[in-house]
Protein backbone atom coordinates (compact mmCIF):
# COMPACT_ATOMS: atom_id res chain seq x y z
CA UNK A 1 0.00 0.00 0.00
CA UNK A 2 1.44 3.31 -0.95
CA UNK A 3 0.08 5.48 1.85
CA UNK A 4 -0.69 3.63 5.11
CA UNK A 5 -2.91 4.69 7.15
CA UNK A 6 -0.41 6.59 9.61
CA UNK A 7 0.39 9.04 6.82
CA UNK A 8 -3.25 9.23 5.34
CA UNK A 9 -4.23 10.92 8.78
CA UNK A 10 -1.26 13.47 8.35
CA UNK A 11 -1.70 14.27 4.70
CA UNK A 12 -4.28 16.18 3.43
CA UNK A 13 -6.50 15.04 0.30
CA UNK A 14 -9.37 16.11 -1.73
CA UNK A 15 -10.91 19.36 -0.67
CA UNK A 16 -9.47 19.91 2.85
CA UNK A 17 -6.32 20.42 0.61
CA UNK A 18 -7.32 23.78 1.02
CA UNK A 19 -7.77 24.24 4.12
CA UNK A 20 -4.74 25.76 5.44
CA UNK A 21 -6.14 26.60 9.23
CA UNK A 22 -9.18 26.43 11.04
CA UNK A 23 -10.19 28.72 14.22
CA UNK A 24 -12.39 27.69 16.98
CA UNK A 25 -13.09 31.73 16.92
CA UNK A 26 -12.49 34.57 14.69
CA UNK A 27 -10.68 36.34 17.00
CA UNK A 28 -8.66 33.34 17.64
CA UNK A 29 -7.00 34.31 14.37
CA UNK A 30 -3.76 36.16 15.23
CA UNK A 31 -3.76 39.63 13.76
CA UNK A 32 -0.50 39.11 12.17
CA UNK A 33 -1.99 36.47 9.59
CA UNK A 34 -4.70 39.09 8.79
CA UNK A 35 -2.35 41.61 8.09
CA UNK A 36 0.15 39.42 6.77
CA UNK A 37 -2.64 38.66 4.14
CA UNK A 38 -3.95 42.20 3.40
CA UNK A 39 -0.18 43.46 2.72
CA UNK A 40 0.97 40.41 0.92
CA UNK A 41 -2.30 40.93 -2.19
CA UNK A 42 -1.58 42.50 -5.22
CA UNK A 43 -4.41 42.04 -7.30
CA UNK A 44 -8.21 42.14 -4.99
CA UNK A 45 -9.30 42.12 -1.52
CA UNK A 46 -12.74 41.77 -0.44
CA UNK A 47 -13.93 42.52 3.13
CA UNK A 48 -17.92 41.17 2.40
CA UNK A 49 -18.26 40.75 6.24
CA UNK A 50 -21.76 42.15 7.41
CA UNK A 51 -20.32 45.49 9.30
CA UNK A 52 -16.87 44.41 8.99
CA UNK A 53 -16.13 46.98 11.96
CA UNK A 54 -13.78 44.64 13.72
CA UNK A 55 -11.10 45.11 11.03
CA UNK A 56 -10.76 49.02 11.94
CA UNK A 57 -10.40 48.31 15.05
CA UNK A 58 -7.40 45.92 14.75
CA UNK A 59 -5.29 47.01 11.96
CA UNK A 60 -3.84 50.13 12.44
CA UNK A 61 -3.86 52.74 9.48
CA UNK A 62 -5.58 50.08 7.38
CA UNK A 63 -7.24 53.31 5.69
CA UNK A 64 -3.95 54.61 4.11
CA UNK A 65 -2.86 50.75 3.53
CA UNK A 66 -5.71 49.99 1.71
CA UNK A 67 -4.95 53.41 -0.07
CA UNK A 68 -1.54 52.55 -0.74
CA UNK A 69 -2.89 48.69 -2.46
CA UNK A 70 -5.84 50.75 -4.65
CA UNK A 71 -2.90 53.21 -6.30
CA UNK A 72 -0.98 49.81 -6.58
CA UNK A 73 -3.50 48.19 -8.96
CA UNK A 74 -5.02 46.03 -6.15
CA UNK A 75 -8.61 46.28 -6.32
CA UNK A 76 -10.09 46.91 -2.77
CA UNK A 77 -14.37 45.83 -2.16
CA UNK A 78 -16.39 46.40 0.50
CA UNK A 79 -19.95 44.62 1.07
CA UNK A 80 -21.92 46.07 4.12
CA UNK A 81 -25.52 45.45 5.54
CA UNK A 82 -27.81 48.19 5.45
CA UNK A 83 -27.49 49.68 8.89
CA UNK A 84 -31.22 50.96 8.42
CA UNK A 85 -32.72 47.37 6.93
CA UNK A 86 -35.10 44.91 8.77
CA UNK A 87 -32.68 42.26 8.89
CA UNK A 88 -30.16 44.39 10.38
CA UNK A 89 -32.98 45.69 13.01
CA UNK A 90 -34.05 42.47 13.98
CA UNK A 91 -29.95 41.63 14.08
CA UNK A 92 -29.67 43.85 16.87
CA UNK A 93 -32.10 42.34 18.49
CA UNK A 94 -30.77 38.89 18.54
CA UNK A 95 -27.28 40.27 19.62
CA UNK A 96 -28.95 42.57 22.54
CA UNK A 97 -25.05 44.38 22.90
CA UNK A 98 -25.00 48.25 23.28
CA UNK A 99 -22.67 48.53 20.66
CA UNK A 100 -25.18 47.31 17.87
CA UNK A 101 -25.11 46.28 14.32
CA UNK A 102 -26.37 49.28 12.57
CA UNK A 103 -23.63 51.67 14.66
CA UNK A 104 -20.89 48.63 13.49
CA UNK A 105 -21.53 48.82 9.82
CA UNK A 106 -21.60 52.86 10.45
CA UNK A 107 -18.60 53.11 11.77
CA UNK A 108 -17.02 51.20 8.48
CA UNK A 109 -19.19 53.36 6.46
CA UNK A 110 -17.42 56.57 8.25
CA UNK A 111 -13.79 54.59 7.55
CA UNK A 112 -14.78 53.79 3.95
CA UNK A 113 -16.16 57.57 2.89
CA UNK A 114 -12.54 58.48 3.61
CA UNK A 115 -12.05 55.73 0.72
CA UNK A 116 -14.77 56.63 -1.61
CA UNK A 117 -12.41 58.88 -4.07
CA UNK A 118 -10.06 56.45 -4.56
CA UNK A 119 -9.65 54.65 -7.48
CA UNK A 120 -10.18 50.86 -7.29
CA UNK A 121 -11.82 51.32 -3.84
CA UNK A 122 -15.85 50.22 -3.94
CA UNK A 123 -18.73 49.64 -1.83
CA UNK A 124 -21.70 48.04 -1.61
CA UNK A 125 -24.69 47.24 0.68
CA UNK A 126 -25.93 43.28 0.79
CA UNK A 127 -28.51 41.99 3.61
CA UNK A 128 -27.95 38.79 1.77
CA UNK A 129 -24.30 37.79 3.94
CA UNK A 130 -25.77 38.11 7.44
CA UNK A 131 -24.02 34.50 8.66
CA UNK A 132 -21.73 34.46 6.07
CA UNK A 133 -18.21 36.60 6.59
CA UNK A 134 -15.76 35.94 3.58
CA UNK A 135 -12.62 37.58 3.66
CA UNK A 136 -10.18 37.51 0.32
CA UNK A 137 -7.33 38.22 -0.52
CA UNK A 138 -5.46 37.09 -4.01
CA UNK A 139 -5.76 33.42 -3.82
CA UNK A 140 -6.68 33.24 0.20
CA UNK A 141 -9.47 33.88 2.16
CA UNK A 142 -11.30 33.67 5.75
CA UNK A 143 -14.37 32.43 6.08
CA UNK A 144 -16.73 32.76 9.20
CA UNK A 145 -19.94 31.14 8.95
CA UNK A 146 -22.12 33.12 11.49
CA UNK A 147 -23.37 30.87 14.73
CA UNK A 148 -27.33 31.51 16.35
CA UNK A 149 -26.93 34.27 18.03
CA UNK A 150 -23.23 34.45 18.64
CA UNK A 151 -21.74 37.39 17.71
CA UNK A 152 -19.06 37.22 14.59
CA UNK A 153 -15.83 36.88 16.67
CA UNK A 154 -17.76 34.09 18.68
CA UNK A 155 -17.82 32.13 15.80
CA UNK A 156 -15.43 29.84 13.67
CA UNK A 157 -13.35 30.58 10.59
CA UNK A 158 -11.77 28.78 7.88
CA UNK A 159 -8.22 30.20 6.38
CA UNK A 160 -8.74 29.14 2.92
CA UNK A 161 -6.08 28.85 -0.06
CA UNK A 162 -6.94 28.28 -3.48
CA UNK A 163 -5.41 25.11 -5.03
CA UNK A 164 -8.05 24.04 -8.12
CA UNK A 165 -10.89 24.68 -9.88
CA UNK A 166 -14.22 24.56 -7.71
CA UNK A 167 -12.92 23.99 -4.62
CA UNK A 168 -13.53 25.47 -1.46
CA UNK A 169 -12.36 28.92 -2.18
CA UNK A 170 -13.82 29.08 -5.81
CA UNK A 171 -17.29 27.79 -4.11
CA UNK A 172 -17.04 30.58 -1.41
CA UNK A 173 -15.75 33.07 -4.11
CA UNK A 174 -18.61 32.74 -6.00
CA UNK A 175 -21.08 33.41 -3.47
CA UNK A 176 -19.70 36.78 -2.80
CA UNK A 177 -19.54 37.13 -6.84
CA UNK A 178 -23.09 36.97 -6.66
CA UNK A 179 -23.86 38.73 -3.70
CA UNK A 180 -22.19 41.87 -5.57
CA UNK A 181 -23.40 42.00 -8.46
CA UNK A 182 -26.81 42.14 -6.21
CA UNK A 183 -25.79 44.55 -3.87
CA UNK A 184 -26.47 48.15 -4.19
CA UNK A 185 -23.51 50.98 -4.47
CA UNK A 186 -23.11 52.61 -1.02
CA UNK A 187 -21.42 55.59 -3.08
CA UNK A 188 -24.76 57.29 -5.49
Amino acid sequence: MLWPRPAKSVVKTGASREIVQAYPYRNACPTSVWGQLIDAASHSITFAGYTNYFIWQEHPRLIERLAAKAASGCSVRFLVGDPDSEVTRRREEIEGVPLTVGTRIKITLDALSKLKDKARVDARFSDEHIALSVFSFDSEMLVTPHLSSLLGHESPMLHLRRLGDDGLYDRFASHVSALWEGGRPVWE
